[in-house]
This record gives structure tokens, sequence and C-alpha cells, in this order.
């Protein structure tokens, strides 16, 4: 009984510890057809979560390497306005990308959600090749669901600080075991 109650937390932990390592593996070379950065949180005052300028300005960086033509920035309104994706996009705009490079999707409320509604955009968008530039323990789930809507998927995580990264981690764990037992759009 004791080495259960010990083996779950443990196991939890490992996973944690494996998020954190896939998250920081090198960006992948490219070229990709779009970088995409999934939503996330906007505070009261309508102004990002430190996540979310983290991602998107890792996907400038990565846009102004020359990795992609385009930037799409996903999320709708969460517990408050504006939309994450207009949020995004006066981010990516501060970091120099143009209006013209940007595609926005803004009805999604989830990590499925922002890949499913993100290949709606264009009709050519699901035979794209994309890049998803999120938090590092957030790219392996990335990789999966945005695979589900696109020829090729790949990602490139961002890091935050050791102790945000493993609380992250940990959290993220608990959404991919509830992306395998409920393999729907909403996981």
């Amino acid at each position: 009984m004791l080495w259960t109650l010990l083996a779950l937390p443990g196991a939890w932990l490992l996973a944690a510890a494996i998020l954190d390592q896939i998250g920081r593996r090198k960006t992948p070379p490219g070229p990709f057809d779009a970088l995409i950065v999934p939503g996330c949180a906007v505070r009261s005052d309508g102004s990002p979560s430190a996540a979310l300028v983290r991602r998107t300005k890792h996907a400038a960086r990565l846009w102004h390497k020359g990795l992609a033509p385009r930037l799409v920035l996903t999320g709708g309104v969460g517990t408050h306005p504006p939309a994450e994706a207009r949020v995004a996009a006066e981010i990516a705009r501060l970091e120099g990308v143009p209006d013209t490079a940007l595609l926005i999707e803004e009805q999604s409320t989830s990590t499925a959600e922002n890949a499913f509604f993100a290949a709606q955009l264009t009709p050519e968008a699901p035979s794209w090749s994309v890049l998803v530039t999120t938090d590092g323990y957030h790219c392996w789930r990335c990789t999966h669901l945005f695979g589900r809507h696109f020829a090729h998927a790949r990602s490139a995580g961002s890091t935050p600080g050791r102790r945000l990264r493993m609380r992250g981690a940990m959290r993220e764990v608990g959404s991919i075991a509830a992306m395998l037992l409920k393999p729907t759009l909403n996981a």
C-alpha cells in the first residue's frame, strides 16, 4: 500500500520532468507554413499573462529568423476580455511583425480548439506544416493536438524560470491524462 501511494506522485513528477526536457529541445529548423501561438490567459485589466507574452515573443523571434511567412495567434475570450489572440497580436506588432503576416483565430477556449479553429482559418491551412510556439512543458500535447488538424506539426518551447516550468509541467501531466482518456475536440 505504501509503495502504491509513493509510486503515483513519483510517476507524476517523472512525467513532468520529461515534459520539461521535451520542451527544452532545440527549435526545429523549418521552414514552416506558419508559426502558431496557442492562447493563454488575459488578466482582468486586459493585459497579457506572462506566458502569453513569452509564447508570442518567442514566435515573433522565430518569424524574424524566417522560419515561416505567417504567425497564427489563437484564443478567444477567457475569463477576461479581450480575446487572447487580439492581445497576442498587439504583442507581435510591438515585436515588429506586420499585420500582413498575422492571422487571428478568436473562437477557441482550449488547446484542442486552438488547433481545430486555426486549421479552419483558410482552406489550405490543413495542408500546412506548422511550428507551435508555447511554453516548453506544453510542447508534447500541442504537437499531438495540432497534428490532428495540420499535415505536419512540430513545437518549440519557451522557457520560464525553473519553478514556473515545474509547476506548469505538473499541471500539464493532468491535461495530458485527460487528453488521452477523452480524445475529443475539447480535451
